[in-house]
């Protein structure tokens, strides 16, 4: 008989009248690694922060370990040894890894801290999971999958019993995440266990035993067994499939002539060259985060290493953070690019004031926007601040907002990351308007994600360099599990192009 770790019963949380959690039933069993597809983001956020602190509860209970942690009748607040890894780190900067891992734990009570005793210590934690981390490194040296690695360590070392691990596929490349994915399950073989909420199905079968389908704060479908299979997904999740299934179907974007070039210069003496045409959708993947910060600091401005050219339209681009002509759209840009005080039409209008003089000073001008964004948008949302926006309508602001810009080219950092279907569905079509408009898309990601069901072209970019490229017909040349390869399968047999 299998012991039980987790178990949430008939789980109902409200906070400031808005029900986050709705009835939810859920139960994990040791050494299990559980997957959980959030259908929308919907109490995601709340279920973590319950299991990490016992937040008071409206109706339910919450069992640990085969005890009653937590009820709606007589709440025990308090932080559960339940550990959360997620894009943020937990991690103090400053410190080293060892110091993490041992020193920062519930429980420690030294009073001298020895660090070759550290060292010593750690060494079998890694041995075990065939991974090398500098004992004495910084962690804000550490790449992003070293600073997953040294989290974990600091869980199990803290004594966790189950390890929730959000949405983290999309910070590391494949390779990375398949060495992850074995030291779960070395350590679910030790006992512990793992929920593990990704928004693509497909990951999940490479590493869940069972899965939970979330919707509405509350669990909608258990999937196990022989109900494993893509084709087991719910309608809303469906739907996506089929609009994206439809748009390969319709083959490949309109391309005009090229539009933007960049020359990426590497110390090592190699270098990323590459260019985009009009109505061109070219994927960018970094397997090793080494070139997406520098790149976007030279868009942005900062100054680029020496021998950097970027071109658009043929000619050089000297003050690219002032161009028009070329936009960036940032990582979660309903977070990011959204300025708080101003309404969605303000926001809406930000970067038009190239195309409309007098836009900020004249009530004409603003009083004849808003009676033709009315009419696209509805008078009522015009209105809203950004503060009261959902965090799909202010994602859908941004991308509406460089509609109006019209720019020839657009930069788009991993632009479905940490997005439900309905948020997913919602970027997808507008980044179809803005190729079908004629507009340059470049998607700068570190996991594909659902760039590819994009993509007129991918190249994939280590340490600064182009490792190989594919055209859409050579999509089904890539690994077997990458997001979308399936919908390439009937694609001709090509290679794939590797580049010196």
């Amino acid at each position: 008989m299998r012991n039980e770790v987790l178990r949430l019963e008939k789980v109902t949380l409200r906070e400031q009248g808005v029900t986050l959690l709705d009835n939810l039933n859920l139960h994990i069993f040791e050494g299990e690694i559980m997957g959980l597809v959030p259908i929308d983001t919907h109490g995601l956020s709340a279920l973590c922060d319950l299991l990490r602190e016992n937040v008071p509860l409206h109706y339910g209970y919450v069992f640990y370990r085969e005890k009653l942690i937590n009820t709606w009748r007589s709440p025990r607040p308090h932080y559960n040894r339940i550990s959360v890894i997620q894009a943020k780190s937990c991690l103090v900067d400053g410190l080293t890894v060892a110091d993490n891992i041992f020193v920062l734990r519930p429980g420690f009570r030294g009073r001298l801290m020895r660090p070759s005793a550290f060292r010593r210590q750690l060494q079998p934690f890694m041995r075990s999971i065939g991974i090398s981390i500098d004992a004495d490194a910084r962690v804000e040296d550490l790449t992003v999958f070293e600073r997953f690695v040294v989290e974990l360590l600091k869980a199990v070392v803290a004594g966790c019993r189950l390890i929730v691990l959000n949405e983290i596929s999309t910070l590391i490349n494949e390779a990375e995440l398949g060495k992850l994915h074995a030291i779960l399950r070395h350590y679910a073989a030790e006992g512990i266990s793992f929920l593990y909420i990704c928004f693509h199905f497909e990951e999940l079968l490479r590493i869940s035993d069972r899965t939970a389908l979330m919707m509405h704060g509350r669990v909608v479908k258990l999937l196990e067994g022989v109900e494993m299979i893509p084709q087991s997904l719910l309608p809303y999740s469906a739907a996506y499939e089929q609009m994206v299934t439809s748009q390969l179907a319709r083959g490949a974007h309109q391309i005009g002539p090229e539009v933007f070039s960049a020359c990426l210069p590497e110390a090592a003496g190699g270098g990323l060259r590459f260019s985009v045409r009009a109505g061109e959708c070219l994927v960018l993947q970094d397997l090793d985060n080494h070139f997406i910060d520098g790149f976007l600091g030279a868009l942005a401005g900062a100054r680029p290493p020496e021998g950097t050219r970027l071109r658009l339209r043929g000619r050089p681009l000297q003050r690219p953070e002032r161009d028009r002509r070329l936009a960036v759209i940032q990582d979660q840009p309903g977070r990011t690019m959204v300025f708080p005080g101003l309404n969605y039409l303000e926001n809406l209008c930000f970067t038009m004031d190239h195309r409309i003089r007098s836009l900020w000073r004249s009530g004409r001008v603003k009083r004849g926007l808003r009676r033709a964004y009315a009419e696209w948008l509805g008078p009522d949302l015009l209105d809203r601040r950004v503060e009261e926006l959902t965090e799909t309508e202010r994602c859908e602001l941004v991308y509406r907002r460089i509609l109006l810009q019209r720019p020839d080219v657009v930069f788009c950092v991993q632009p479905f990351r940490m997005a439900d279907v309905a948020m997913r569905m919602s970027i997808w079509r507008m980044l179809e308007e803005l190729l079908d408009r004629g507009v340059a898309v470049v998607i700068l990601a570190v996991n594909l994600a659902d760039s590819l069901s994009l993509a007129d072209r991918l190249i994939r970019v280590r340490r600064g360099r182009p490792q190989e490229a594919f055209d859409r017909v050579h999509f089904n040349d890539l690994p077997a599990d990458a997001p979308w390869r399936s919908l390439y399968r009937d694609a001709p047999d090509h290679r794939k192009e590797d580049l010196p």
